[in-house]
């Protein structure tokens, strides 16, 4: 966390991670063109944005686009708010209010967060329901094979099924890419508004890609990438609260049983 407060310290830093609220998935010549900073200065921000993990990349063709990543903000916010009624707290700790003070432009979601596990115990708390469902709230039930189907199914029995749900890539230990589920009514008992439902099922299905990397100190970089959204998308607006705590509740569980 030092590095973390340390990076933030800095007036300039937290300008440009207000442009990065402002509009994710900007290019470094974007960045520049919003402030009044030189292209040096910003790389070298930037830096150290991405060193406290605040920032992520995600290449795309030759151009290199930088997103606000909410990992480390949302560990602070559990360090600190864990032992409170997070109902009574819950504009500090509702993702959506700290980070995302007036919705993101982009069509992308990106998080990246690292944790002190194997890829392959990593690819197990993904793809095995006994852990998946433990750790996330939810499961995938799939071969994992390219092209096959797979069944969504969460800590409450609920199971959802579509020929829509597919795996697009699996390669073991390292890439895992889906189709996301669709929405069924069931999900109004949940606590969606079934007209939030209906909208969301009838959208065009988006892409979640988990990433694995080890990296030093026997830690695991994961990166999650949710994208492929329609215009104007409901489901967009859904996930960008979701994804940051199931995947710090992933963090936490693997990292409490190594």
């Amino acid at each position: 966390m030092d590095d973390v407060f340390k990076a933030l310290a800095d007036p300039n830093r937290r300008l440009l991670l207000d442009s990065l609220n402002d509009r994710n998935g900007q290019t470094l010549r974007d960045l520049c063109s919003r402030l009044s900073m030189a292209r040096q200065s910003v790389s070298k921000h930037l830096a150290v944005l991405e060193s406290a993990n605040l920032i992520t990349t995600v290449w795309r063709g030759r151009e290199k686009l930088h997103y606000l990543n909410a990992e480390p903000i949302n560990a602070i916010a559990d360090r600190w708010i864990h032992q409170y009624d997070r109902a009574r707290v819950q504009t500090l700790a509702d993702l959506k209010t700290a980070l995302e003070t007036h919705p993101m432009s982009s069509s992308e979601f990106v998080y990246v967060t690292y944790i002190r596990t194997t890829p392959e115990r990593l690819w197990q708390a993904i793809t095995d329901p006994a852990f998946s469902n433990r750790y996330m709230g939810h499961a995938l039930v799939s071969d994992f094979k390219k092209g096959s189907s797979y069944v969504w199914s969460d800590c409450t029995g609920l199971e959802i099924t579509d020929p829509e749900q597919v795996i697009l890539e699996s390669e073991p230990y390292r890439r895992l890419a889906f189709t996301f589920h669709t929405f069924v009514p069931e999900l109004v008992t949940l606590g969606l508004d079934q007209d939030v439902v209906e909208k969301a099922a009838a959208e065009r299905r988006s892409k979640v890609t988990f990433e694995i990397e080890p990296v030093e100190d026997g830690q695991v970089k994961l990166t999650v990438v949710h994208d492929e959204f329609p215009p104007e998308s409901t489901v967009r607006g859904l996930i960008s609260g979701g994804w940051p705590w199931k995947l710090a509740n992933l963090k936490s569980e693997l990292e409490a049983a190594s």
